[in-house]
């Protein structure tokens, strides 16, 4: 029997060609609010059938040329238009995400309203991706341009639901292509309104479609498709090789993969401010109860100051206010899901196994909600090869190992399979250089807490090792999903 799924806010099939479908899968999931363990929607498991209509429909349009052969300044209006709708339902989205997945409505890192800031820029960037024009002899005129590389699979996952769209959205559909989002299972609502917005604002139907469903139904068959000229995966190592390698099986379509991350956060004892740096290190682990693949879960602290930062870090992470993440009082909510919640402990345990010693935490709470509770927990004593310090937990987790000297600690930061962020919290030059030039992930260096927005929504950056393969944010991540086109004239 087919199912299509219906909510108040939203029909649960796939969106395809501007039109809400009835999913052609016969299977269903059930999603659950981790605050309190109770049904919130259901969705369709997902489907071949479902995905070959989604990926037919962006072709066919893409072929089409409404929105590939658009100027430039037709495509900034409406993404422009975009950005303006996604920052009017900032709210109503952020509480659709808080209810499915357990992030904060108060939270505003990696919330709507940055979503919308985040189009805004790419709408911005749209007519500043320049082509080359190479010097020749004077019978020939040599030409590189970019052109839209087709249809583009995203494929997101649920810790930040719509901004984590917008990061594959936004480059894709600025750059001209079609796209079709794959949204995590767990949070599929907002997506359906992102898609229902991107009309509202002007986008041809076909440019955005929507199929919801588990990753082992359409992601495996966006994977496999052989009329997908791009992948756009957030999520783990182990999912991105599976992509890599449906790639290789089927049209050898490019894969965009930001997977996982074991980042340090590495502090010396050299005149930091340790209560600047502390809060700063909480606050990044207690952001999305540690659900965030850049956070900061190893600390590598010189050893002269660990009792003092493990003084403060536990002081802070005893103020927090945990509850229902539709509670704009609430700071720290629960994390997205009874099987996350296992999993964490199960780590919890294996830390304890492994000679690490508990500093605090290291509990599943408030059990008689029915949510998905996990106290912000500190090991310390871990070694570098311990499992909490070589496995990405995506948890409120901090393992924290001590270090004496340069060569040591960029060992030791470079010592997992990872290489996505690394924090580094020094007031000597030297050592911030050292650091920077040693350590092969990207390398943020604090001598003061981070002010600002830096770089912002410019700044782009390619992981290392398993962390994933190409290049995301700013212009460098918007040519990814642009192609090289070499033209060559002679006109002797």
């Amino acid at each position: 029997m087919n199912r299509g799924a219906k909510t108040t806010d939203n029909i649960m099939g796939p969106f395809v060609d501007g039109l809400p479908l009835i999913s052609a899968s016969e299977g269903i999931v059930e999603v659950v609010n981790p605050s309190n363990g109770q049904h919130c929607l259901t969705i369709p498991a997902g489907c071949e059938e479902d995905v070959n209509r989604a990926v037919a429909s962006a072709r066919r349009v893409f072929d089409a040329g409404a929105w590939a052969d658009a100027t430039p300044m037709t495509r900034k209006r409406v993404l422009h238009r975009f950005a303006d709708l996604i920052a009017a339902e900032a709210v109503r989205l952020d509480a659709l995400d808080a209810a499915e997945m357990g992030k904060p409505v108060r939270e505003r890192f990696a919330s709507a309203s940055v979503a919308a800031d985040l189009m805004r820029f790419h709408a911005e960037a749209i007519d500043k991706v320049m082509g080359d024009v190479y010097g020749t002899d004077k019978n020939s005129f040599v030409t590189q341009r970019r052109v839209a590389r087709g249809v583009v699979a995203a494929i997101v996952p649920w810790n930040f639901p719509v901004y984590s769209a917008a990061v594959k959205i936004a480059p894709a559909i600025a750059a001209g292509n079609s796209v079709v989002l794959k949204p995590s299972e767990q949070s599929s609502r907002s997506a359906m309104r992102l898609a229902q917005l991107a009309l509202e604002a002007g986008l041809p139907p076909g440019v955005m479609n929507v199929v919801p469903g588990l990753g082992e139904t359409v992601g495996k068959a966006l994977g496999l498709h052989m009329d997908v000229d791009v992948v756009a995966f957030t999520g783990s190592s182990v999912v991105g090789k599976r992509l890599l390698e449906y790639a290789g099986q089927s049209n050898m379509k490019l894969v965009l993969a930001e997977c996982g991350g074991k980042s340090p956060q590495i502090v010396f004892d050299d005149g930091v401010d340790l209560d600047t740096a502390s809060e700063s290190i909480a606050r990044l682990l207690l952001t999305n109860q540690g659900q965030i693949c850049t956070v900061g879960s190893r600390l590598l602290v010189q050893r002269s100051i660990e009792g003092e930062v493990l003084e403060k870090l536990t002081t802070i992470f005893q103020q927090i206010v945990m509850g229902d993440a539709l509670d704009p009082s609430t700071t720290f909510g629960p994390v997205a899901s009874a099987r996350q919640c296992k999993q964490i402990m199960r780590y919890v345990e294996t830390a304890a196994a492994e000679g690490a010693r508990l500093v605090v935490g290291g509990r599943a709470v408030l059990q008689e909600t029915g949510g998905y509770f996990v106290e912000p927990t500190i090991f310390r004593n871990v070694s570098p090869r311990a499992r909490i310090a070589q496995e990405e937990i995506f948890g409120p987790v901090l393992s924290v190992t001590t270090f004496e000297d340069d060569a040591e600690v960029i060992r030791i930061a470079n010592s997992t399979m990872y290489g996505l962020m690394a924090y580094v919290w020094t007031t000597d030059i030297t050592t911030a250089m050292r650091m920077a030039k040693g350590i092969r992930s990207s390398v943020l260096i604090n001598a003061d807490a981070p002010t600002g927005e830096g770089g912002g929504h410019a700044c782009s950056f390619e992981p290392a090792g398993q962390s994933g393969v190409g290049t995301e944010g700013g212009l460098a991540g918007l040519e990814s999903y642009l192609r090289r086109q070499l033209v060559c004239i002679n006109h002797s």
